[in-house]
C-alpha cells in the first residue's frame, strides 16, 4: 500500500553522504554519493512523499496545475546578449547585483522553516491527512526554509550561500559594493481575495502561490545563469571557476525541483477539495483558487517583471551614459532588448 502520511522526521530525513558539499570556503548542505553524484538535502523521503500525493491526486481525476516557465510572458532582462555586451564593456556589476540579490532573497526564505500554517482540515470537507496540504506544517515548509537559508545549528549554508559562492567564483570576493535588496518579491495585497475562508488560511494560500511563482521565475534565471557561465567567450580569465559556478547553479536547480513539486501539488490539491465557507456554505476549491491563481500568474509573469525591467534599464542606462561614447553604447544595448521588452 502506498504511504501517504509522513511524520516530520521522515520528511526531514537525509541520505547518507559519502562526502559533504564544501565550495569556495563555504560548508554547504547536501552532499555526494560514492560515485560523486550530488544529492539534494532532506530528500530521502520528501520526493517519494510528493510523488505519492501527486499520484493520489491524479487517481481522483484532478490534474496538476502548470508550474513551468511556460507561464512566464517575459524573458530575462537584461537578455543574454545584453548581459554579454555589459560584460564585454567591463560592466559586470549588473550580474553581480543579480546574483547577490538572489542570495539575499534565498536567505529570507529561511523564514519558511519557522512558519506554522493554520489547520486546513478545519475548513476543508474532505480528509486531507494523506495530502501535501496536510503536511505543510509537519516538515514540508520547514525543509523548504532550511534548503533556502541553511542551518546555523549544523553550520551549513543553504541556497543563499551557494549563490554567494557562485558569485565569488565568477568575480572574486567583494568585487562590487553590495546592492539594495528589494523588500519583497511577493505580490502586494490590498483587501481580501478569498473572503469565504478565514484570513490566516487565505494568507497561507497566497504565500504558497507567491513562493511557487518565485520558484518558477528562478528556473528561468537558472537557465540564464548557466548559459552565461558556460559561454566560452565570457570570463576568459576565470574560465574554470565560471564553469564550476554553473555547476553550483545546477545543484541549486536540482534542490529547487522539490519545492516546485510540493507547492504545485498543494495548490492543485486546493483546487480539488471543498471548502467550508462562512455560515457553513460549501465552496468548490476550483472556484475559489483559480481566479486568484490566474491573477498571481499575471502579476509575477508580466506586471512585476515589467516593473523590474524599467528599474534595471534606468540603472544600466546611468552606467552606460557615464562612460565615454555612452549614448552609442546605450543604443547598442537597447537594440539587443528582447522583443516583448522593446
Amino acid at each position: 500500500m502506498t504511504q501517504l502520511i509522513y511524520g516530520e522526521a521522515e520528511l526531514m530525513a537525509e541520505h547518507r553522504y559519502a562526502r559533504p558539499q564544501i565550495e569556495a570556503g563555504y560548508r554547504l548542505h547536501g552532499g555526494f554519493d560514492a560515485s560523486g553524484a550530488y544529492i539534494s538535502p532532506r530528500t530521502l523521503r520528501r520526493w517519494p512523499a510528493v510523488r505519492a500525493w501527486q499520484a493520489a491526486l491524479a487517481a481522483q481525476g484532478f490534474p496538476l496545475i502548470d508550474a513551468s516557465t511556460r507561464l512566464l510572458s517575459r524573458g530575462n532582462y537584461p537578455s543574454f546578449e545584453q548581459q554579454k555586451l555589459l560584460l564585454d564593456l567591463g560592466l559586470g556589476q549588473t550580474l553581480w547585483n543579480a546574483l547577490t540579490v538572489t542570495g539575499c532573497v534565498e536567505a529570507r526564505g529561511r523564514r519558511l522553516a519557522e512558519f506554522m500554517p493554520p489547520d486546513f482540515a478545519a475548513i476543508i470537507a474532505e480528509d486531507i491527512s494523506g495530502t501535501a496540504i496536510g503536511h505543510l506544517g509537519t516538515g514540508l515548509m520547514k525543509a523548504h526554509g532550511l534548503d533556502e537559508g541553511g542551518s546555523a545549528e549544523r553550520g551549513e549554508g543553504g541556497h543563499d550561500t551557494m549563490w554567494f559562492a557562485g558569485r565569488d567564483l565568477l568575480f572574486g570576493k567583494d568585487a562590487y559594493p553590495l546592492p539594495v535588496v528589494p523588500e519583497s518579491l511577493a505580490r502586494p495585497e490590498f483587501g481580501r481575495l478569498m473572503p469565504q475562508i478565514p484570513l490566516p488560511h487565505e494568507q497561507t494560500i497566497l504565500l504558497l502561490m507567491n513562493v511557487l511563482m518565485i520558484e518558477i521565475r528562478a528556473e528561468a534565471f537558472f537557465a540564464f545563469c548557466t548559459r552565461l557561465m558556460r559561454a566560452p567567450e565570457l570570463f576568459r580569465d576565470r574560465r574554470a571557476p565560471a564553469a564550476h559556478a554553473a555547476v553550483l547553479v545546477e545543484r541549486i536547480r536540482q534542490d529547487e525541483a522539490i519545492h516546485v513539486a510540493y507547492l504545485q501539488t498543494a495548490v492543485s490539491e486546493l483546487r480539488s477539495v471543498t471548502f467550508r465557507g462562512e455560515g457553513g456554505a460549501l465552496v468548490p476549491g476550483k472556484a475559489l483558487i483559480d481566479p486568484v491563481w490566474n491573477g498571481m500568474v499575471q502579476w509575477h509573469s508580466v506586471t512585476a517583471l515589467d516593473h523590474a525591467r524599467a528599474q534595471a534599464r534606468d540603472a544600466i542606462a546611468a552606467q552606460l551614459l557615464a562612460a565615454l561614447d555612452g549614448a552609442r553604447r546605450l543604443a547598442a544595448f537597447d537594440a539587443l532588448a528582447p522583443r516583448e521588452a522593446a
